[in-house]
């Protein structure tokens, strides 16, 4: 059962590696103690829940419903706007994680049709409910607002190498919502442990993506 959790924490970054959960779940630690116990909590919940109601072994094992469990307690806990150790939180993180697994177990017939994995589609399903159901003014499970980004403003802000290289890491960072650069990097090297070629990748796509928002600001 903790090999089960580790690689589930590693699979949200696509490395089944037990040890690169390891090194995943340290970083949270080390990035914040809340963001940790949140994520762990999540994965240990979806993972018993597909244990008990008789998933697919080799799934289960390999941690593709841990995943889910374990971005949708991540994620509820960077909306809060309740604050750090709001235990009242633990409830729904519980309740959310489970569920992922039930969609997991009902969109996969469907998908397999087509070819598809469901991946993280769980995730994304019960998030945007959770986010709908509870609201910025909710008395116990507040969230901040949510609203579209509007035009840009064309101002002069000149591109910054050294800022552009530190985001790169911290893109890869933000995928289990961690904003600090040790913590960051440490997931990096986590998934060079499993594959370097996965880590090219990962930063490959982070300094794309913070190049493509640059452009959006820099005129």
């Amino acid at each position: 059962m903790f090999l089960w959790c580790l690689r589930g924490v590693a699979s949200v970054i696509l490395a089944n590696n037990p040890l690169s959960g390891a090194l995943i779940l340290a970083s949270l630690c080390w990035f914040s103690l809340w963001q940790a116990l949140l994520g762990t909590l999540g994965v240990l919940v979806s993972t018993l829940t597909a244990v008990i109601i008789g998933q697919d072994s080799a799934e289960v094992s390999g941690g593709h419903h841990g995943c889910n469990g374990m971005l949708v307690a991540l994620l509820m806990g960077v909306y809060t706007s309740a604050g750090d150790y709001y235990w009242w939180l633990l409830l729904p993180v519980c309740l959310a994680s489970a569920t992922t697994v039930f969609v997991f177990s009902g969109l996969s017939p469907l998908l397999d049709h087509w070819d598809m994995p469901v991946s993280v589609f769980p995730f994304n399903s019960v998030i945007v409910l959770y986010l709908l159901c509870t609201g910025p003014g909710n008395p116990y499970f507040p969230h901040h607002a949510i609203t579209p980004p509007g035009v840009p403003d064309a101002n002069n802000t000149k591109l910054s190498t050294a800022a552009m290289v530190r985001s790169i890491p911290l893109g890869v960072g933000q995928i289990f919502a961690c904003d600090a650069l040790g913590p960051s990097l440490l997931i990096l090297g986590a998934v060079l442990l499993y594959s370097p070629l996965l880590a090219i990748h990962a930063m490959l796509g982070s300094a794309i993506g913070a190049l493509a928002g640059e452009s959006q600001t820099v005129c």
